[in-house]
């Protein structure tokens, strides 16, 4: 996917535009408006999101360092 050199970090409060979860993927259009999708979205509609933006941040790859339940401890 492509990138851009001015990337900022997508944080807790960055929210999907499509299902309001946590947004990982921020895709930037030709006119500077911006789209923020969860890793769902982003894989759902990747070849639209590909055609019309000129930049994809993607952050998906920190969701396999988030452990899918707590440890014995924590519970």
């Amino acid at each position: 996917m492509p990138t851009t050199l001015t990337e900022r970090p997508l944080t807790a409060t960055d929210r999907c535009d499509r299902c309001g979860a946590q947004a990982y993927v921020r895709a930037t259009l030709l006119s500077g408006a911006e789209l923020l999708f969860c890793a769902h979205h982003a894989r759902k509609h990747d070849t639209a999101l590909r055609e019309a933006a000129v930049s994809i941040q993607d952050e998906s790859r920190r969701l396999a360092g988030t452990p899918a339940t707590a440890a014995l401890d924590e519970r």
